[in-house]
């Protein structure tokens, strides 16, 4: 059982929570980066360096997680192909995604993408927020905890 990082566009606030938690549970937590990342020295966390490129990190991910794994991400569509494993993943704003949601959020993401490609909308997603943090660190808090009861049966 590991948490899986997608770690280019991860919020700052959402890695040190996964520092600590990496740390409090003894769970390993992994960054996959397409460029260096300075990670606390611990025997839970890692980094993992991919060479440049469209998806190499998510490629990466999709390769290495494994079912009972954690992969927190914002891209929808990579959220979807390590779904589609049997792993669960978790966007930093605290929404987890599902078999039972992610062909939904995978449609609206294409449609928003069509949108944005029609000039029909234009700017990105707010800032991330106090609320967002408080957010992902409730579904953190409940999937290690998931974890940790299941490991010790």
């Amino acid at each position: 059982m590991q948490i899986w990082v997608d770690a280019d566009a991860c919020p700052a606030e959402v890695k040190s929570l996964l520092f600590k938690a990496a740390k409090r549970t003894e769970i390993k937590v992994t960054l996959v980066a397409n460029q260096p990342l300075s990670v606390p020295r611990s025997n839970f966390i890692d980094s993992l360096l991919v060479p440049p490129g469209l998806n190499v990190a998510d490629q990466r991910i999709v390769e290495l997680a494994q079912p009972g794994d954690l992969v927190i991400t914002a891209d929808i569509p990579l959220a979807a192909q390590v779904v589609d494993k049997g792993v669960q993943a978790l966007n930093p704003r605290g929404t987890l995604y599902t078999e039972a949601n992610i062909g939904e959020r995978l449609a609206l993401r294409d449609l928003l993408d069509d949108l944005r490609g029609e000039g029909q909308i234009t700017g990105g997603p707010a800032g991330f927020n106090a609320k967002d943090r408080q957010e992902f660190a409730n579904q953190l808090d409940r999937w290690l905890t998931k974890a940790r009861n299941s490991s010790s049966k």
